[in-house]
C-alpha cells in the first residue's frame, strides 16, 4: 500500500503540472495562481510521500523488535530446558 502512494502521488503532481502547462493563461496574475496551486499540491505529495516513509520505518522497526523478542523468548526457553 505505502509504495503505491510512493509512486502514485508524484504521478499526480507530473499530471497536474502537465495540464496547468497546457492552459492557456493570459495574465501574469493567473500564471502566480498557478504557480501557487501547483506548489501547494506538490508540497502536499511531498509531505504524504514523507509519511508513507517514515510509516514504513517504524513498521521496520517494529518488525526488528518483534524479531528480537522472539529470539530472546527462543534463547529464554532454550535456556530454561
Amino acid at each position: 500500500m505505502h509504495m503505491k502512494k510512493i509512486v502514485a502521488l508524484p504521478l499526480i503532481v507530473a499530471v497536474a503540472m502537465g495540464v496547468a502547462a497546457c492552459k492557456k493563461t493570459e495574465t501574469a496574475a493567473n500564471n502566480a495562481d498557478v504557480s501557487a496551486d501547483l506548489n501547494a499540491a506538490a508540497n502536499d505529495a511531498i509531505a504524504d510521500v514523507n509519511a508513507a516513509n517514515e510509516a514504513a520505518l517504524d513498521n521496520g522497526a517494529a518488525a526488528l523488535d518483534n524479531g528480537a523478542a522472539a529470539d530472546a523468548n527462543v534463547a529464554a526457553t532454550t535456556n530454561a530446558q
